[in-house]
């Protein structure tokens, strides 16, 4: 039962709307705002298509993420 209590690390949550830098993957050093809360992840918007004027999204952990403001 110990592991489980110390597998589970307390990460602070962006909310919707607030804006976030990304510290790990493909897209890493992207700003994007926060669209969509899943329980072990957010959808972030981190820019638009020119041609198609549409959002670019991207799945990120909630361990992959730096708040920047809210």
């Amino acid at each position: 039962m110990a592991e489980d209590n110390n597998d589970k690390q307390t990460v602070k949550k962006a909310n919707i709307g607030d804006t976030i830098q990304i510290s790990k993957g493909e897209e890493k050093g992207k700003k994007g705002t926060v669209v969509v809360i899943r329980d072990n992840s957010v959808i972030v918007e981190i820019g638009r298509n020119p041609k198609k004027d549409e959002p670019l999204k991207t799945v990120v952990n909630h361990k992959n993420y730096k708040i920047i403001s809210g």
